[in-house]
């Protein structure tokens, strides 16, 4: 039985349902799986750092089961149950060692998906791309021209998931020293540990848009760097929402970092 309420994942299934030879449609949908939290289904509640999820039979493999509502979990569940909030691609990191399966909103939404082993395995290793870290030094900033609006609605999404890290984010085309073109996605007042997450954040928007993880490179610099006058000149504007506030009266099970998943049990 579904529920009333659309998810992004529901928008974003719906899309690549309804345009299934369209790559870019079927590539933002894992996208938008890798970079939302989903609530993994377990067997007990957890213990430090080590979780236990409900594994399910089938003929070709075991399956874990996890909702991007918890709503949604307990309505499948019939009942409480304990799970762990970790992103899509936490959760992929996790089972792809282990040849699990994925099962996201059995029976209780339209963006109900099985994913089997190598998919899930596939989706580990795109989102876990890396970005480079590069040195280059400026001889222009441009606007920025050429990039797909799937790209930008893409960014958006991913930084809009970054609330509280930064201040804001500005978008720019760049001409190097060496002459050559491209674009910078520069961070403003990023919290130090929050850098490589926001980084890794744009590689896999970068990567689930079909584009050379190359297109755009990242910078941090703080907002009286003179470079972020020059880019507030030109550039495209993304701005990090404050981090809205939890209600609990319970510690949080593990996992709520997406990029410090807890360890398979």
């Amino acid at each position: 039985m579904t529920d009333t309420e659309t998810t992004p994942l529901d928008v974003a299934h719906e899309a690549m349902q309804a345009a299934p030879d369209d790559g870019a449609a079927r590539l933002a949908f894992y996208d938008r799986l890798a970079g939302s939290e989903l609530f993994l289904m377990l067997t007990e509640e957890p213990e430090g750092e080590d979780i236990s999820p409900e594994v399910f039979a089938l003929e070709d493999a075991g399956y874990v089961l996890a909702f991007d509502r918890e709503a949604r979990l307990a309505r499948f569940a019939g009942r409480p149950v304990p799970y762990a909030a970790l992103s899509g691609r936490a959760i992929c990191d996790m089972l792809a060692p282990a040849g699990l399966g994925l099962g996201v909103n059995l029976d209780v939404a339209p963006s109900a998906l099985v994913l089997p082993p190598d998919a899930v395995r596939w989706l580990a290793e795109t989102a876990g791309r890396a970005p480079d870290a590069v040195e280059a030094r400026l001889r222009a900033v441009h606007v920025p021209e050429g990039l797909p609006e799937s790209l930008l609605a893409a960014l958006d999404a991913r930084l809009a998931s970054a609330a509280g890290m930064a201040a804001s984010a500005w978008l720019a085309g760049v001409t190097h020293e060496d002459d050559t073109r491209g674009h910078l996605l520069a961070v403003i007042d990023a919290h130090p540990g929050a850098q490589p997450g926001i980084a890794t954040a744009v590689s896999e928007a970068l990567a689930f848009s079909g584009l050379d993880t190359g297109t755009i490179d990242v910078a941090f610099i703080a907002a009286d760097d003179p470079l972020a006058e020059r880019l507030a000149a030109v550039g495209l504007r993304f701005d990090l929402p404050e981090p809205k506030a939890r209600q609990t009266t319970a510690p949080q099970p593990p996992g709520r970092d997406p990029d410090n998943p807890p360890i398979l049990r």
